[in-house]
């Protein structure tokens, strides 16, 4: 009899990713402080999205998870474990754990609504009085990633359920009047092609922040991204051994940054000045400045700093409003540069 042996696939390294700063950037600070409602990343085909994407996660430390558990149930904090984890420790059971690497999950783009929110079993539940829940991609991501590539393709009604799910960081399975609720705290990255069409405002919004990529025009950079594939594609371990140093200290670096996080205030004066800037950029809602003050404190956390300083400001700006400027078809202005001037003229 044959056994299947599971082979980690080699991953491209985070560091020897060449140019689309932007894109590093905007997954670094959501990884950082997750809350910040993770990203959108819009740009041409073949730039590197999903290598990028699936890089971040050799980047982050492993989690400690509830053995058995569908969930990846937190061992202590009560918002990130399912009831029955809960029902446990409420009841002084203990329970064993491991330590995983941080999961990443790619949502399909044909994905229905029960693949990934899950299902209740009614037939089990109606007979034998036992809810049995088929746990569906929410419940596979919590406490990771979620990858939902060419999302602008994707059911409005399901960018719905994800985002949902990810602002209030628990996911609800209704069916026939039996109810199950699970932690589904996640990054969710959506990436997509603007030529296959925009999201819809209200649904962009969402998202904390919003990356731009475009392909680079350099030769030379051209031709360096071209060997770097091939090198990595003729030895893999060799081409990830010469990045490991690099590796580790940008590792570092996001652990640190995760620790002092709550360590890092921003003074009423620069916070009374990015409102300023919501409010003449006509950004509806005041998403955009909660985004904006948890997406400097969380770039200071990265630089090492406790204290917001407007070049952390600067940094982040254009990444957390550029998606949440109004459409107007007679305006010749990209919004990202509109959000620059109006920063630079604000900030002096």
């Amino acid at each position: 009899m044959n056994t299947l042996v599971k082979v980690d696939r080699p991953v491209f390294p985070f560091t020897a990713i060449v140019g689309q700063e932007e894109m590093k950037l905007a997954l670094i600070l959501n990884v950082i402080d997750p809350k910040i409602g993770g990203v959108m990343i819009m740009g041409d085909r073949g730039t590197g999205k999903s290598t990028t994407i699936r890089a971040i996660i050799d980047l982050l430390p492993e989690i400690e998870v509830v053995e058995d558990d569908m969930f990846n149930s937190h061992p202590s904090n009560m918002e990130l474990m399912s009831s029955y984890v809960k029902e446990k420790i409420e009841n002084n059971i203990s329970v064993k754990t491991k330590f995983i690497k941080v999961p990443m999950v790619d949502l399909p783009l044909g994905a229905t609504e029960d693949r990934v929110c899950g299902t209740i079993d009614m037939e089990k539940a109606l007979i034998e009085g036992i809810k049995t829940f088929d746990p569906g991609l929410l419940a596979k991501a919590n406490r990771g990633i979620l990858y939902v590539d060419e999302v602008n393709l994707l059911d409005d009604h399901l960018v719905d359920i994800l985002l949902d799910s990810a602002a209030s960081g628990w996911n609800t399975v209704e069916r026939e009047g039996i109810s199950i609720r699970h932690p589904a705290q996640f990054v969710l990255v959506g990436s997509g092609n603007p030529e296959e069409g925009e999201l819809r405002p209200q649904l962009l919004d969402r998202f904390g922040l919003h990356a731009e990529i475009r392909t680079v025009k350099e030769p030379d950079l051209r031709v360096k991204i071209v060997e770097q594939r091939n090198h990595f594609d003729q030895d893999p371990t060799k081409f990830m051994d010469q990045y490991q140093l690099e590796q580790e200290n940008l590792k570092e670096k996001i652990i640190k940054a995760q620790n002092n996080l709550n360590k890092v205030t921003i003074d009423y004066e620069l916070r009374l000045k990015i409102s300023q800037i919501c409010s003449e950029l006509n950004v509806d809602g005041l998403r955009g400045d909660i985004v904006v003050n948890r997406a400097a404190k969380a770039y200071a956390a990265f630089e090492s700093k406790t204290q917001v300083e407007i070049s952390d400001i600067k940094k982040i700006m254009t990444l957390c409003l550029r998606h949440r400027l109004r459409k107007d078809p007679l305006e010749s202005m990209d919004s990202g540069l509109k959000v620059e001037k109006i920063f630079d003229r604000i900030f002096g």
